[in-house]
């Protein structure tokens, strides 16, 4: 028998002895103790199921409501797909247009989750040089030499916790500099253009303040990618080789990278703000890594307490429902979902979820044409599409919605649908 084939018969032998161990011991794995952790694709993969009854009894739900996630879910993106885990069952998992489990999209700000936990793992590693940890002012000599002299004497007191947590003061993406408990900002002032154009590093250390530090909630990607820089001299190392040291190599994950070329030029560094490409597989990987605190078989590769303050209201953003780069529901604003969930969408509509009281992980995967275009990370990619979604739009008006579906009231919204399917 060649190699491959008797590859797949082993990893046939090995699903089917999975399968039968959960018919007999329906709680492995769920209640008893018993972890389980997916190995890599190049292996045996995720454990599957795909029928509705053994959806059902093993995973606790409903394979036509999570159907009826995924059509939603087509009209929220010109490509894409939904993967589901329970109890450690990857019980769904379907794409459109170029999703594929081989492809490797730019999944925009999902990007900001992994920039934060990169940052939660470097406070653990190297406690001793950043002690005071995410209550660290970092806007000085040491952790950003090249942001002297300061162009606001207030981002003095900008601590690395509320880069994390937009709440730097720094002026939002878009038109709307930020909110203050849940309203928006009346102050519209426009922004000063720079003198001549910035590099990367300095269009983000260089943005404007709209108010003092803690003071409100604004998105500005330009916080997260500080928070980058600040691990770069830390860790002396990029972010893209500290997390491929740090999460990839550990999990296994496939071909992954970063889509740091553009048009006019390729970025110098890991872009803090978003952007990381994954395959999709590896991304529910990474959500299922959080759901279980950081730990993957036996290794804690995130510490707990931080993983802990992902999933909770921050101390530092009293102004949103927003803690270190993901959005929580500990105050119910995500009405379908339990309290517990946490997660973060991406321009596309690209999301990944963790709810723990439900043992569950989502990843939406989503996007356009571009953020599909290889160019943009340098990764080759060969799969198969149809063409089906060339010209695919958003319909102006349905009998779902008024209008297309916003990146994150797509997530959201996939999030209540997927919760909604759980049947135990």
């Amino acid at each position: 028998m060649p190699p491959q084939g008797r590859k797949e018969l082993f990893v046939k032998i090995q699903r089917t002895a999975a399968l039968s161990l959960f018919l007999f011991f329906p709680n492995a794995g769920a209640k008893t103790g018993v972890e389980y952790f997916p190995p890599p694709d190049s292996a045996i993969g995720w454990r599957t199921l795909n029928d509705a009854a053994a959806i059902r009894k093993l995973a606790g739900m409903d394979l036509q409501k999570l159907d009826q996630a995924f059509e939603y879910a087509q009209r929220s993106s010109q490509h894409g797909g939904l993967l589901v885990a329970r109890h450690g069952w990857l019980v769904y998992e379907k794409y459109y247009g170029r999703g594929n489990r081989e492809a490797i999209p730019a999944m925009a700000s999902v990007g900001k989750a992994y920039t934060s936990i990169a940052c939660g793992i470097m406070l653990h590693d190297n406690h001793d040089q950043i002690p005071e940890g995410l209550d660290q002012k970092v806007f000085n000599e040491k952790f950003l030499p090249e942001a002297l002299p300061l162009n606001d004497p207030r981002k003095a007191d900008i601590r690395l916790g509320q880069l994390l947590s937009m709440a730097a003061g720094f002026h939002g993406d878009g038109t709307n500099p930020g909110f203050i408990n849940f309203e928006p900002s009346q102050k519209l002032e426009a922004l000063p253009t720079p003198p001549q154009p910035l590099d990367q590093d300095q269009a983000a250390l260089q943005t404007p303040l709209w108010i003092a530090p803690g003071g409100g909630y604004s998105y500005a990607s330009s916080s997260p990618h500080v928070a980058s820089i600040v691990l770069r001299h830390v860790t002396g190392m990029e972010m893209q080789q500290y997390i491929d040291l740090k999460l990839a190599k550990p999990m296994m994950w496939g071909r992954w990278g970063y889509a740091t070329h553009r048009p006019e030029a390729t970025l110098p560094h890991t872009p803090g703000g978003g952007d990381i490409a994954v395959r999709s597989t590896d991304a529910l990987r990474f959500a299922y890594l959080l759901l279980h605190k950081g730990r993957w078989g036996q290794q804690q590769l995130v510490p707990a307490e931080y993983v802990a303050m992902c999933g909770r209201p921050s101390p530092y953003q009293k102004h949103a429902p927003f803690s270190l780069m993901f959005e929580v529901n500990d105050d119910g604003h995500v009405a379908g979902a339990p309290r517990d969930a946490f997660f973060k969408s991406g321009a596309g509509g690209f999301g990944i979820m963790i709810v723990p009281s439900l043992d569950l992980v989502i990843y939406k995967m989503a996007g356009n044409e571009g953020q599909y275009d290889p160019a943009r990370t340098g990764i080759p990619q060969n799969y198969p599409y149809d063409g089906s979604r060339d010209h695919w739009k958003p319909a102006a008006k349905s009998q779902f919605s008024d209008g297309p579906i916003g990146v994150d009231d797509g997530v959201r919204r996939v999030l209540e649908m997927v919760a909604a399917a759980v049947v135990q």
